[in-house]
């Protein structure tokens, strides 16, 4: 496994395992220059969504970079506000605009919003057949969510977006889903920073001569996730990479899997109804 590494998607879509993330990176040159950074490192991964606003900044740094587009794997999501069918033609239209690209490799829709849901569903699997999204897919799904998603869906989620690290370990969710052919991508799998001095952690970046976050990054690859680390530092940014020169022995595998306490860092999804 190294950073070009991929994972084939339920519909036979390739996915590299390992991703910039890109929330709450400011619009204009912050994200520019922290998306060039991770194509030179190697990064072929790159996840945005509308309500980031640095969809056009992406595009940018893509087309500067000197690499083909189909080199490169763009993940995107419709935002709340642009939920239902109509509108997320519209959103969708607009970010192929910003990316300055004529497909998306992966449409997820961003949260699970009462009564739109099934509407952007049905258009994002409109956007499919017609080849405008490579493959589509939902992030903050629960089990339940996903469940309801079943019972109307034509087209099967190829991955599932949500929060997860040691520290909020899914496990039924990443089960479930591994049942259904829907691969886990793990969004703040840093918890941003905020366990770095756990202990445990503190105690296996030492045996493993690796940082906190590189502990982290491993485990949920290791996990069978795929993983979005953000940073829009660029020493940072080849840190969270150089992830595939060792392996988590078992024992400590556990240990990290014991650790989940429930702590997010974003909303909870089963509370935003």
């Amino acid at each position: 496994m190294n950073i070009t590494t991929k994972v084939t998607l339920n519909n036979g879509i390739k996915i590299p395992v390992l991703g910039l993330g890109t929330y709450k990176m400011q619009p204009g040159e912050e994200t520019y220059n922290s998306c060039l950074w991770a194509l030179e490192i190697g990064y072929r991964h790159i996840d945005t969504a509308t309500m980031y606003k640095n969809e056009g900044d992406i595009g940018r740094a893509i087309r500067d970079s000197g690499l083909e587009r189909q080199e490169i794997f763009i993940t995107t999501k419709i935002w709340n506000d642009d939920q239902g069918y109509d509108n997320t033609l519209r959103a969708v239209e607009r970010s192929l605009k910003l990316l300055n690209s004529d497909y998306i490799d992966l449409e997820l829709i961003h949260w699970p919003v009462p009564k739109l849901r099934k509407e952007t569903w049905k258009a994002l699997e409109k956007l499919y057949d017609e080849g405008i999204c490579s493959a589509i897919g939902v992030s903050n799904y629960t089990i339940s969510h996903l469940q309801e998603l079943f019972n109307y869906a034509n087209v099967m989620p190829v991955v599932n977006q949500v929060e997860f690290s040691p520290f909020i370990y899914q496990k039924e969710l990443l089960e479930f889903c591994e049942e259904n052919n829907i691969k886990i991508q793990a969004y703040s799998p840093l918890a941003r920073g905020r366990k770095f001095d756990h202990p445990v952690l503190v105690e296996l970046s030492k045996k493993y001569n690796k940082t906190p976050a590189q502990i982290m990054i491993r485990w949920a690859l290791q996990v069978g996730t795929i993983v979005i680390p953000k940073s829009s530092n660029k020493s940072r940014i080849q840190e969270n990479a150089n992830v595939f020169d060792f392996e988590i022995e078992k024992e400590d595998f556990l240990k990290l899997s014991s650790l989940n306490e429930g702590f997010r860092v974003s909303w909870n999804p089963e509370n935003v109804e």
